[in-house]
């Protein structure tokens, strides 16, 4: 059973049947919720995740 976490919410997701793929690597959600927030804006959570967020 494979634990992925929610970029958008943090959540740990187990066996998470929503999925959004962005450039090769696929992302898994809680929720379709989270997923659109994910679509709306993806490099926000993608750079989040890598530590490569901007800082302000």
């Amino acid at each position: 059973m494979a634990v992925e976490k929610d970029p958008v919410c943090g959540m740990e997701c187990s066996d998470s049947k929503v999925t959004s793929i962005y450039k090769g690597s696929t992302y898994y959600f809680c929720s379709e919720g989270c997923k659109a927030s994910f679509e709306r804006e993806p490099e926000k959570y993608v750079s989040k995740i890598s530590g490569t967020e901007e800082k302000k």
